[in-house]
Formats: C-alpha cells, structure tokens, sequence
C-alpha cells in the first residue's frame, strides 16, 4: 500500500530531515521524492510504502498534520486509496 505526503511551507534548513525522520520512526518507506523552492515557499510530494506501517493510517495522517503545525509547515497524508477512487468517478 501505498499513500502520497504533501509539505508546503517558507523555505527552511532541515525539512527533508524532519519529515524523513517521522516517516521512519513509523516505519513508513519512501519510494520517492519531487521538492522545490519557489521564491521563499518550499514544496514537496513524497511517494511512500506504509505497508508495514507501525500505527493505523488515519492516526499517522493526524500525526503528520499536527506535526507540520510544530514545524511551521502544512503536511498531508493521503491514502493512495482516495487518488484511485477519484478516477473511478
């Protein structure tokens, strides 16, 4: 399984760092990475692996969440799930 992390923000020292580090205290994979600045806003979409995820998904979506709120950026997690639902439509 797997699930897409958005990150949007001003443009810091260590946000790969930060979010990498939370992904694996869970046991999250990544399998890819696309980030850019533009002017002073950095964003990122990471492609992960969560299926041997240590937490359930939603509770790890809420994680991120709030700890993008710690470090001053805007995360989601969304299960891959929901991009395969909206193509069905």
């Amino acid at each position: 399984m797997r699930a897409v992390i958005s990150v949007v923000g001003k443009d810091k020292v260590g946000i790969l760092m930060n979010v990498s580090t939370k992904c694996a205290e869970y046991n999250v994979n990544i399998i890819d990475v696309s980030q850019t600045v533009l002017r002073d806003m950095f964003t990122m979409i990471m492609l992960v692996d969560i299926s041997n995820i240590s937490i359930k998904f939603g509770d790890f979506s809420e994680m991120m969440t709030s700890f993008g709120s710690e470090i001053g950026m805007e995360i989601r997690a969304m299960h891959e799930d929901i991009f395969n639902s909206m193509h069905r439509i």
